[in-house]
Formats: structure tokens, C-alpha cells, sequence
């Protein structure tokens, strides 16, 4: 674990490789708490590779790195549940499990990483939805709710655990204009509660009109770009 002023993120020469092909290298990052960052680039940039690699999905190629006070070498599929409940993490498409209530995803992750109480549960389930403004639909199943509705569920269960890091992977990629405000809006609302956001994207727009630190991704390699000041 982290303290309150430690980095989140450290990563020194970092490279993360895909099937032995070196995606992006050479990756000096630290992130300190309630930092809000983009992490831009095309397509293939590397983007989401370096999300999994912060999350253990995919094994640092080469330097060194640490995510929450944990070792990313030291990362196995045997620990890396330990990693992952000190952090949320919000993907383009959801993936809720279509068959259960909102509410039910959620309860199904509090006791995937081991909450006991079915009160407990049941209130934290409750906490994180109101926080999202969907106390009202703990009820439905997600494929009747918009595709706005369903991000602000995956929000909720991002938050669940009360991570000090939130990874966003095109969080707003299959929504609309309007729609995408009102998460982006979520999202930096994270960052001011003490948390640090790191959110990929390709969506240039978000980024001139949300403040935040911008990295960008581009020909294998990281380059920090000025701040956007909106």
C-alpha cells in the first residue's frame, strides 16, 4: 500500500511487449494522487497495452515499475488479485454480466474481493450507485439500461473497493457527445476526490475542454504534452 503523498505510479524504462512485439518503450511516468491524466495516441499506439501492464495483464517487457505500492515484476496470476483491489477499472465496453441486476453486479464484486456482510454489501452497493446518480435502477439489467447508463454502472463498480487509482480504457468511446460530458464529468469528479484518473483515449475534444495531464503515444514511446487548461 501507498501513503496519501506516495506516487501511484512508477515506472522506470518501462516496455510493454504483445506476442514478443514491443509496443511502446522507454516509459518514465510518475503519477501522484488526484492527478487526472490522458493518455492519447492512435489507434495501436499503445494505449491499452500500457493500461493492462498497470493492472497485470500483460508483463512489463523490460525496466521497472510499481502501481500502488506493488512490484509489477513481483505481479503473478497467483497476486495480482492484489493488485487490482487498489484499483477501478473502467472499460469502452462495459463488461457487465448481462444475465444479473445492477445492483448484482456490483454485490458480485464486493464479494469476489471479499466483503462478507450482505448488509455491508448491500450498502456499499447502494453508496456507489446513488454516487453515480443511478440510485434508482439497482433493479434493471443492464441491457435495458442507455450505453451512458451502463458506463456510470462500471464507474460504480470501479469505485467499489474505494481504489486510490482509477485506469479508464476509452471510457467514452461508444457514446455519444452528450452523453460523454456527463462521464468525463464522473470521471474528473474522481480526481478531485484525492484519486488519480489515468484514462486512454483518442478523443481529442475531451481533452481541450477537461483539464488534465496529457501523455501522448506515439511511435513506441511516451511524450508529456502541455496541460490542458480547460
Amino acid at each position: 500500500m501507498t501513503s496519501s503523498h506516495s506516487p501511484l505510479i512508477r515506472l522506470s524504462g518501462a516496455a510493454v511487449a504483445q506476442s514478443e512485439h514491443v509496443v511502446i518503450s522507454e516509459v518514465d511516468l510518475t503519477v501522484a494522487p488526484g492527478e487526472f491524466v490522458y493518455l492519447i495516441g492512435k489507434t495501436g499506439s499503445g494505449k491499452s497495452s500500457l493500461l493492462r501492464a498497470l493492472y497485470g495483464d500483460l508483463p512489463l517487457h523490460a525496466g521497472t515499475g510499481e502501481v500502488c505500492g506493488m512490484d509489477l515484476l513481483s505481479v503473478t496470476g497467483r497476486n495480482v488479485h492484489l493488485l487490482r483491489r487498489q484499483l477501478g477499472i473502467v472499460f469502452q465496453d462495459f463488461a457487465l454480466l448481462p444475465d444479473r441486476t445492477v445492483e448484482a453486479n456490483l454485490e458480485f464484486v464486493l464479494k469476489a474481493t471479499g466483503w462478507k456482510n450482505a448488509q455491508d454489501i448491500r450498502n456499499r452497493s447502494t453508496e456507489c450507485l446513488n454516487w453515480v446518480g443511478l440510485g434508482t435502477k439497482g433493479y434493471k439489467l443492464p441491457g435495458s439500461l442507455s450505453g451512458g447508463e451502463q458506463q456510470r454502472v462500471a464507474i460504480a463498480r470501479a469505485l467499489l473497493n474505494d481504489p486510490p487509482l482509477v485506469l479508464a480504457d476509452e471510457p467514452t468511446g461508444n457514446l455519444d457527445p452528450e452523453t460523454t460530458e456527463g462521464i468525463l464529468d464522473l470521471l474528473h469528479a474522481i480526481a478531485r476526490d484525492n484519486r488519480s484518473v489515468v484514462m486512454a483515449t483518442h478523443d481529442h475534444g475531451a481533452v481541450a475542454r477537461y483539464a488534465g495531464r496529457i501523455l501522448h503515444c506515439t511511435q513506441g514511446r511516451i511524450v508529456e504534452e502541455a496541460a490542458a487548461l480547460a
